[in-house]
Formats: C-alpha cells, sequence, structure tokens
C-alpha cells in the first residue's frame, strides 16, 4: 500500500507544484525535489517496514496514534514523511498540517487515501493551536509525537504533557566554513544557493558563513559572493524566471529584527529591502563582522540574511561553528586533506557536507537530523534506517544468532552473572552480548556508502554520544536488565553513569565498575536530584516509566529517554549509546572523479 502511496504522489507532482507555489510561495526549483523527497519516503518506508517483524531478540509493539505536526516551509515531503512513518510502523496517524500550508496537507491526505491507505487509519484534521491543539497533543491516548519545528514548540508540547514522547527535528543555525584551499567559486555557488533557496526558510539553511586565513582577507571571494546575491532574481512562483520567492507572511519579530537591525561593529554588505507592501518580498541580505557570541551568531532567523564571520584558523572556525546550540547541518569548504579530516572528526552536527551544499538531504542517501537541540527524542534520522524503530515499543525476546565476544570487560561481566544472577539471567546476557557483536560488526561499527555513487561520497556513521550517559536501575529492577546495557555501552565506547536503586552483588558491581565512569547507589530522592542536575543528554531507564524522568527533569526536551525494556537485541540496545551523522562529500573536480577523502572516512 505505501508503495502505491510513492506511485500516487508521483502522478500528483503538477497539483502539488501549483499548491506549493500558492501556499509557500516555493519556487518550481525549491517544489520539484520536495515531491521527489515525499515519494521517496513512501518507497523506503515500505521496505523498512517489513525489517520490523524480523529484528533478532526483540519484538516490536507499534504505537497506537501517531500525531504528525509538520512545518509550513516543507509542506508535502515533511507530512508525508511522518504519515508514511507512522503507517509504516504499524500506527494509526493523525495529520495536522501547519496552519499556514493547510492545502498542502489536506492534498497529501487525499493522495495517500486515493492509494487505498483506509480513511480511519489516516486522519486529516485542521484545529486551532492554542486550544484544541493543546489538547490534543496533551491527550493520553496519542502515543507519539512527530513534530517538525521550532526548538521552543518542543518546549511548548512538553509543557501541555511532560512525559509525552515525542520525535522532533528542531532548529538550525547553521554555518559553511571556507578555507584557503577551497576552490571559491564552488564555495560561492554553494554558499548563496545553501542560505537564500526558499529564502532562507530552510532548518538546514546555511546562515553564515566562515572565512578562515587568507580567504577572510579576500577581496575576490567578497565580490563575487555579493555578486551572485544581488544577482538572484526576487519574485514570485508564479513568474518562472524567479529564483528567490516570498518569505510565508510578513517579516515579524526576530526575522524582521534580522532584517532591518545590525550588531555591534556588523556592517551591511548588501542590505535587504522590502520590495512591496505585502511585507513578504525581500531582497536578500548579507552582513559582514558578524562576532562570536552574537544575535546573528547564534540566532535562527529563518529568512534571507547571510552573516560572515572570519578566523584565523580552522581550529577557530570549528570552535565558532560549535558554539552554537544547535548542530543540524554543517558544510566545509576544502581541498586539503587534512583539513576536511580535521573538520570530520570534530564538527558537531547531524548531517556534514563537504565541497557541496549544506541543503537538499535525500531519503536514504542523506538521512536527515541533528545534533544538540536540533533533535528532541530518540535522534534517528528521518529517511535513515533506523527511523521507525522510535515509533514504537520493544520488548525481550530470544536472540538467536550473534558472534563471538572480543572485549574482555564484556566477557568478565558475563562471568560475573554466571556467577551471581539466576542462571535465565546469565544466559540472556550471554546471547544479548553476542548480538551486540554482530550488530557492531554489521552495522554500527562501521561506515557505510549504501548509495555508492562516483560523483558523490554518502557516508553513513555511528558515533558515540558525547556526554556520559546516566543509566539508572530502579528499585526492584532486574540486574540482569542492568548487567545488558551496561555491556550494550561498553561496545559503543560512550560514557556512563550507573545508577542503582538497588545494591550490586559484589562481583557485579565490580565488573560494571570496570565499564563505567561512576558506579552509585540512589534512593528515589538521590535519583531525583542526580536528573535535575544533569541537564542536557541521555538517560536509559530501566524498571520505571519515563513519566518519573519528565517530573524530575522539569520536561526539558533536550534529555532524551529510553524507556524500553531491556533486550537481547544488539540491534535495539546500542542505539541509546550512538549518534547517527550523515556526511556527504563531492567525489569529482569538474567531472573527474578525486579521492580526497578515500582514506579519511
Amino acid at each position: 500500500m505505501l508503495h502505491r502511496v510513492g506511485d500516487e504522489i508521483e502522478l500528483r507532482r503538477a497539483e502539488f507544484l501549483e499548491v506549493m507555489a500558492a501556499e509557500a510561495g516555493k519556487a518550481i526549483d525549491q517544489g520539484d525535489p520536495e515531491v521527489s523527497e515525499a515519494v521517496d519516503f513512501a518507497h523506503y518506508y515500505a521496505e523498512l517496514a517489513a525489517e520490523l517483524d524480523s529484528v533478532d531478540g526483540a519484538r516490536f509493539t507499534p504505537a497506537a496514534v501517531t500525531l504528525i505536526t509538520p512545518p509550513w516551509n516543507f509542506p508535502v515531503a515533511i507530512p508525508a514523511g511522518g504519515a508514511i512513518a507512522a503507517l509504516a510502523a504499524g500506527s494509526a496517524a493523525i495529520l495536522k498540517p501547519a496552519a499556514l500550508t493547510a492545502r498542502c496537507g489536506a492534498i497529501v491526505a487525499e493522495a495517500m487515501w486515493a492509494a487505498g491507505v483506509p480513511s480511519d487509519l489516516l486522519r486529516l484534521i485542521q484545529v486551532s493551536e492554542r486550544n484544541l491543539g493543546a489538547q490534543l497533543v496533551a491527550h493520553p491516548q496519542v502515543d507519539r509525537v512527530i513534530l517538525t519545528g521550532a526548538y521552543e514548540t518542543a518546549e511548548l508540547f512538553r509543557s501541555f504533557r511532560a512525559d509525552l514522547p515525542l520525535l522532533a527535528e528542531t532548529s538550525g543555525k547553521n554555518a559553511i566554513i571556507v578555507t584557503p584551499s577551497a576552490d571559491l567559486d564552488l564555495a560561492v555557488k554553494d554558499v548563496v544557493s545553501s542560505a537564500f533557496g526558499h529564502a532562507g526558510q530552510k532548518c538546514s539553511a546555511a546562515s553564515l558563513v566562515v572565512l578562515v586565513g587568507s580567504v577572510a582577507e579576500s577581496a575576490r571571494f567578497r565580490t563575487q559572493l555579493l555578486d551572485a546575491v544581488s544577482s538572484l532574481t526576487v519574485g514570485y512562483p508564479e513568474d518562472s524566471a524567479t529564483q528567490m520567492g516570498p518569505i510565508i507572511e510578513p517579516a515579524a519579530g526576530k526575522l524582521l529584527a534580522g532584517l532591518s537591525t545590525l550588531g555591534a561593529g556588523e556592517r551591511w554588505l548588501l542590505q535587504p529591502r522590502q520590495l512591496d507592501d505585502t511585507g513578504r518580498s525581500w531582497t536578500p541580505g548579507v552582513r559582514d563582522g558578524v562576532s562570536r557570541g552574537s544575535e546573528c551568531h547564534r540566532i535562527e532567523y529563518f529568512g534571507p540574511i547571510l552573516g560572515i564571520m572570519t578566523a584565523a584558523t580552522l581550529t577557530e572556525a570549528i570552535a565558532l561553528v560549535n558554539d552554537v546550540d544547535y548542530g543540524l547541518t554543517s558544510g566545509l569548504h576544502a581541498l586539503d586533506p587534512r583539513e576536511i579530516g580535521q573538520w570530520l572528526g570534530s564538527i558537531q552536527a547531524g548531517n556534514l557536507y563537504v565541497n557541496r551544499g549544506i541543503t537538499g538531504a535525500i531519503v536514504r542517501r542523506q538521512p536527515f537530523g541533528g545534533w544538540k537541540e536540533s533533535a528532541v527524542g530518540p535522534g534517528a534520522k528521518a529517511g535513515g534506517p533506523d527511523y521507525l524503530t522510535g515509533l514504537g515499543s520493544w520488548t525481550p525476546a530470544p536472540a538467536g544468532t550473534g558472534v563471538a565476544v572480543t572485549d574482555a570487560r564484556v566477557a568478565g561481566l558475563v562471568a560475573a552473572a554466571r556467577a551471581e544472577l539466576p542462571a535465565a539471567e546469565a544466559d540472556s546476557l550471554d546471547r544479548a552480548t553476542r548480538s551486540d557483536a554482530a550488530a557492531w560488526a554489521t552495522r554500527f561499527g562501521v561506515a557505510d556508502d549504501v548509495s555508492q555513487l562516483t560523483a558523490e561520497r554518502n557516508v553513513f556513521r555511528y558515533l558515540p554520544f558525547d556526554k556520559p550517559v546516566l543509566v539508572r536501575l530502579a528499585p526492584g529492577g532486574a540486574l540482569g536488565a542492568l548487567a545488558r546495557t551496561v555491556a550494550a555501552a561498553a561496545l559503543t565506547g560512550t560514557r556512563i553513569t550507573v545508577s542503582s536503586g538497588t545494591a550490586l552483588p559484589a562481583q557485579l558491581a565490580a565488573a560494571i565498575g570496570a565499564i563505567a565512569g561512576e558506579v552509585v547507589v540512589d534512593d528515589e530522592a538521590a535519583w531525583n536530584r542526580r536528573v535535575a542536575g544533569y541537564g542536557a543528554g541521555r538517560v536509559r531507564l530501566l524498571g520505571a516509566g519515563a513519566a518519573s524522568v519528565a517530573a524530575a527533569s522539569g520536561a526539558r526536551p533536550d534529555l532524551a529517554v529510553y524507556a524500553n525494556p531491556a533486550t537481547e537485541s544488539g540491534r535495539i540496545d546500542l542505539l541509546p549509546f550512538l549518534r547517527e551523522q550523515a556526511v556527504s562529500i563531492t567525489a569529482h573536480r569538474f567531472g573527474t572523479a578525486n579521492h580526497l577523502t578515500d582514506a579519511l572516512i
């Protein structure tokens, strides 16, 4: 059925383009790839759906009802992707389009119904944001909410319901770094397209460019940049010559300030101008002299504004980029493999782009989703191999396959379990560690380019989470579940702090201590204080529900809580300790293949 949905969306491409132009001001060159993305979501998630039934060591139960609350800036692909994902996972779906693009959402639903999706399985609604919308988000029969929007919206949703299971792609403040080794002509092209496509109204848009070393003093770069930006044809999408369309509604708030007010030390190289009395049509703006910590450095304007920053070294440039609260997309233009390697190893973002633009992620090839305040919940990327796993719950089943464990610390943990735990729990741990080893060898421990294009490398990889994960065994919880979870963390290399509500047997405590950075016994009051002081990060909770952590943490969206029971599946139980990253690299120069990064990633 979902494959038929993809076919139906393709058949309606012209209608989607027309309505996106009318409602969202999308020019055809921006809308056409969006329709293709919706088609890709349908076919890709259709194939992933079958995998949910064959995960070794765990059983999947779909969420009963999933609410999809998409944004207005991608009014076809994101609503379609969310609804299709929910259905692929086996959930009923409620699609609530953004008010500004309600018709786009409606024709997404119409296409899905026409393809055979039952109307009582996919419901389309439009309700007021403040009253009925808040009640809907907070309703206990809603098992999951898929949100794409501002981080502030995620905070608002959590204020409606503290334990809301929220999967969200949120804000971005994205930059492209240009080093002296770069092809400056190509860099200018990619900066302009990334900054001003869809009038800068993409969460992945480049709102900053950081010029390193001699590029900071390059009159040539600035001249070409200003020539390229000022030559963009600004208008409305009914004019086929339009290269940059309008903003969605009259500029106000942060965006209006960004279009009209400079920060200390800044100057306009190209000052934005309002072109008509609608307040929606603006020329693009370029401001120079943006300083570290300024509003332009840290605030997401979500409009046609590009700020220029400078750095003496690549190390300084990376620090500037990492200094923001978000980590969605990031770009580098450089032809020196050493610079590329340094950047790949230290930039904090979910989608990385080398020698190309930083917008336009493609399903499977470049799964989309960020780090830090650019993601809420499990962090699985949309259009990626793990996205459906978060749209339901997992319970343990015996793992039937695995490989030998080579980590001495994990082997020691299994031995301690044999000595001090019931035989059934020790056997389960042994199977789980073998499943972990197999999953690591074939999936999580390898950087993979499934598309295998000649002109572009698209590498998907898993990295350790960058902050110690809190692992909590609630009072009365199974010690075997704790041992299993600690074993999973050991394989990923992610640091953990273990808090147990139960005293641990001596050998098990020692084996866990050999892996964990800290092992403590906390009563509930002490545990709540620990969570409250932890801040942003992840909690792996065993033997208790997520609501308990939500209450202690103040329901903050930047704390992801994994509360499924421990399973024997490495495919599932390694995920809380890993972050996903998609890296896309242009692998040619003027049509001739190059191998700049073959040895790097």
